[in-house]
C-alpha cells in the first residue's frame, strides 16, 4: 500500500512538471508564432521556422556580398529582417532609421554574438553595459587626452621608420609586397608599445607565441560568429577550434598578466608626472592607485580590448587606403604634391602640426573609410520598444547596424562605389545626415580610440607616401573583401612599390 502511495506520488509529481514544461512550450510557441507574423510584417528572406534563415546565409566574403545585395535589393524600405534561428535580427542600412539607436541613452547594449568576446576581453568597455560601461568609459576618456596622444605619436613615427626601412629592403630585393601584413604588423607594434608599454617586434619577429596568438584568436572568433553548431560553449569546447582558442587565451592572458604586474611593480608616481614615455596601462595603474575598487583584472580587460580594437582595424584602413591611392593616379599625384609641400625633403618625424596641415590625406582616409569601414557592421540589443519606420520593435530583440550599407546610401552618396575624396569637401558634406558616416559608430558608444586610430592612420600612410609611390596589382572585385570582426582582403593586398627620386 506504502509503494503504491508512493509510486502514485511520484507520477503525479512527473505529470505536473510534465505539464507545466507543456504550458510553457505552448505560451513559448503562440508568443513566437506572434513575433513571426510581427516581424515578417518588414522584407527579408524566406524564412523556415525554427530554423529561420541560417541555412541560407554565405560565409566569408560571399556573406558580405549577400547583406550588400540584400540591402540594395530592400534599398526603400527602412529596415529589413532576417532570422537567426529563432531570433529575429533587424537590419539596419540607413543611417535616418539607425538614429533611433545612435541617439538613445538606452540602447547600448551589444548583441549576444559578442558574448563570445567575453573569455578573452571580459566585460570591458567594447562589451560591457549600463553602470559598468559607463564608469569604464568615465575612467579610461582621461587617457586620450591631447597631450597624451603626442607621446604616442612618437611611437607611431618610430614604428612607421621601421615599417618604410623594411619595405625598402623589399623594394630592392623585389620581393613581392602585402602590404596589409606590412601594416598589420606595424600597426601591432604600435598598439603594443603604446598600450603596454611593450615591444613584440611584430615587424621583424611574426613567430613569436603572442603576435601568432592575437591573430589566431581573432580568426577564431569570427569562425564561430559563422557556425551556429559552435554558439554553445559545451558544444565549442570540445571542438578543435574551442581547444585552439583555450591555447591562445592562455598565451595572451599570461602575457597581459605578466606585463601588468612588472609594469606595477616598476611604476613609480613620478614616473606619471615626468616627461618619460608613459602607456596606457600606466595611466590605469595609477587609476587603481587612486580607486581600490579597481582590480588587475579590470585593467587586463582594458588593455586587451586595446590590443583587439587597436590594430587590425587601423591596418585595415590603412591597407584599403593604399589599394585605392594605388588605382588612383590622379589621387596619388596631390598627396605626393600635399606631403612635398609640408614635409619637404626632410626625413623628420611627423609632428602634430604637419598632421593637421595633411588636409587632402584626411579627405582620402575618410573616403576610403566610406567605403571600407573597419567594422562593417555592428550589433546592438534594445533596451527598450521602439519603432522603426512605422514598425514596433521590441525589448531585447537584435539590431545589425550595416556601416558598409549606410555608407552606399544613394541619397547621400551618389554613385556611392566611386571613390571620391572631395566628397567630404565642407561644401559637399554639410548638409549630410549625422549618421550617414559611422566609421567609428556613433552616439553614446562611439569609439573612445577614433582620434588615436586617425592619427596613426595619418602617420602610416604619409609615411609610406614620402618615400614610395603605390601601385595597386589588383582590383576590389579580385581582392575580395570579406565581412568578418574586421572589413579585410581575403588573401591580403599585394602592392607594386617604387622609391620616389
Amino acid at each position: 500500500m506504502i509503494e503504491l502511495s508512493v509510486n502514485f506520488f511520484l507520477k503525479t509529481i512527473y505529470m505536473l512538471i510534465v505539464a507545466n514544461l507543456l504550458v510553457k512550450f505552448v505560451k513559448w510557441l503562440i508568443g513566437y508564432i506572434n513575433k513571426i507574423r510581427t516581424v515578417n510584417k518588414l522584407k527579408g528572406l524566406p524564412m523556415v521556422p525554427f530554423l529561420g534563415n541560417i541555412h541560407q546565409l554565405k560565409t566569408k566574403h560571399e556573406f558580405l556580398k549577400q547583406i550588400r545585395d540584400l540591402s540594395y535589393k530592400f534599398k526603400d524600405e527602412p529596415v529589413w529582417r532576417i532570422w537567426l534561428g529563432t531570433m529575429p535580427n533587424y537590419v539596419f542600412h540607413k543611417g535616418d532609421y539607425a538614429e533611433v539607436l545612435f541617439s538613445s541613452a538606452k540602447n547600448t547594449q551589444k548583441s549576444i554574438q559578442y558574448n563570445f568576446l567575453h573569455p578573452w576581453l571580459g566585460t570591458g568597455l567594447l562589451t560591457s553595459y549600463g553602470d559598468k560601461w559607463s564608469t569604464r568609459r568615465r575612467l579610461i576618456t582621461p587617457t586620450f587626452h591631447f597631450e597624451i596622444l603626442n607621446d604616442f605619436l612618437n611611437v607611431m613615427n618610430e614604428q612607421a621608420l621601421i615599417m618604410t626601412d623594411i619595405l625598402s629592403d623589399l623594394v630592392k630585393n623585389k620581393e613581392e609586397i602585402n602590404i596589409f601584413e606590412r601594416l598589420k604588423a606595424c600597426a601591432l607594434d604600435v598598439i603594443c608599445e603604446s598600450a603596454m608599454g611593450q615591444n613584440v617586434n611584430a615587424q621583424n619577429d611574426q613567430s613569436s607565441d603572442y603576435v601568432r596568438a592575437v591573430a589566431r584568436i581573432s580568426e577564431l572568433v569570427t569562425y564561430r560568429f559563422y557556425d551556429p553548431l559552435e554558439w554553445s560553449d559545451f558544444i565549442y569546447f570540445k571542438t578543435q577550434r574551442g581547444k585552439d582558442f583555450k591555447r591562445c587565451l592562455k598565451i595572451l592572458h599570461d602575457f597581459t598578466t605578466k606585463v601588468i604586474m612588472e609594469r606595477d611593480a616598476d611604476l613609480d608616481d613620478s614616473d606619471l608626472k615626468s616627461k618619460k614615455r608613459i602607456a596606457f596601462l600606466d595611466l590605469l595603474l595609477r587609476a587603481k592607485r587612486e580607486d581600490q575598487t579597481i582590480t588587475f583584472d579590470d585593467i587586463r580587460e582594458e588593455v586587451d580590448t586595446f590590443m583587439f580594437e587597436g590594430h587590425d582595424t587601423t591596418a585595415a584602413a590603412a591597407s584599403w587606403a593604399c589599394q585605392l591611392i594605388g588605382s588612383h593616379p590622379e589621387v596619388q599625384k596631390k598627396l605626393h604634391e600635399e606631403i612635398d609641400s609640408v614635409m619637404g625633403q626632410s626625413g623628420r618625424p611627423l609632428t602634430n602640426d604637419d598632421l593637421k596641415e595633411l588636409k587632402y590625406l584626411d579627405l582620402v582616409i575618410k573616403e576610403t573609410l566610406r567605403l571600407f569601414p573597419s567594422v562593417p557592421y555592428f550589433g546592438r540589443t534594445f533596451s527598450e520598444d521602439c519603432d522603426v519606420g512605422g514598425h514596433k520593435v521590441l525589448k531585447g530583440e537584435t539590431a545589425v547596424i550595416v556601416a558598409y550599407m549606410i555608407h552606399r546610401d544613394e541619397k547621400y552618396y551618389p554613385d556611392p562605389e566611386r571613390f571620391d575624396p572631395d566628397r567630404f569637401l565642407p561644401e559637399n558634406s554639410k548638409d549630410r545626415h549625422a549618421y550617414a558616416y559611422i566609421p567609428f559608430s556613433a552616439g553614446r558608444r562611439n569609439c573612445i580610440g577614433q582620434r588615436f586610430a586617425q592619427m596613426e592612420e595619418k602617420v602610416l600612410l604619409a609615411n609610406i607616401l614620402r618615400y614610395f609611390e603605390i601601385k595597386s596589382m589588383k582590383t576590389i572585385d579580385e581582392l575580395k573583401p570579406v565581412g568578418d570582426l574586421i572589413l579585410h582582403p581575403n588573401d591580403g593586398i599585394p602592392i607594386e612599390l617604387k622609391l620616389r627620386c
